[in-house]
């Protein structure tokens, strides 16, 4: 199995418990990674028989700034879930950071990964 991936995509965004995380946004990163068979792209030089990683950062993005969460598990769980529903893998994994959360770290974070069923 083949992988794309992105990594260090930078969303500005309101998360977080804390009255103060309500106030401004913050940024996480996010670093994915989706199966998939590259061997048609590459036979055919063609985007449609590839996952379009712009694509796949366009709807994080817009995910993460549609409807404010509290926590990041929420947030990456709606993403793999869109991930898998939007665009043609069996399996991704989303690691998300969250550098401002705790000061003596350099950052914080949650890691998942899902399957379809």
């Amino acid at each position: 199995m083949d992988t794309v991936y992105i990594s260090q995509l930078r969303v500005d965004t309101i998360i977080g418990v804390y009255d103060f995380e309500k106030e401004s946004k913050q940024s996480l990163y996010f670093d994915i990674e989706m199966d998939c068979d590259l061997s048609q792209a590459a036979l055919s030089d063609d985007l449609a028989h590839t996952i379009n990683y712009a694509q796949v950062s366009q709807r994080v993005t817009e995910h993460c700034t549609a409807k404010p969460v509290e926590l990041l598990e929420t947030l990456v769980e709606q993403l793999a879930a869109l991930i898998l529903d939007e665009f043609n893998t069996p399996r991704v994994s989303i690691k998300v950071s969250k550098p401002a959360a705790v000061p003596a770290a350099q950052t914080v974070g949650v890691k998942i990964v899902r399957s379809k069923n």
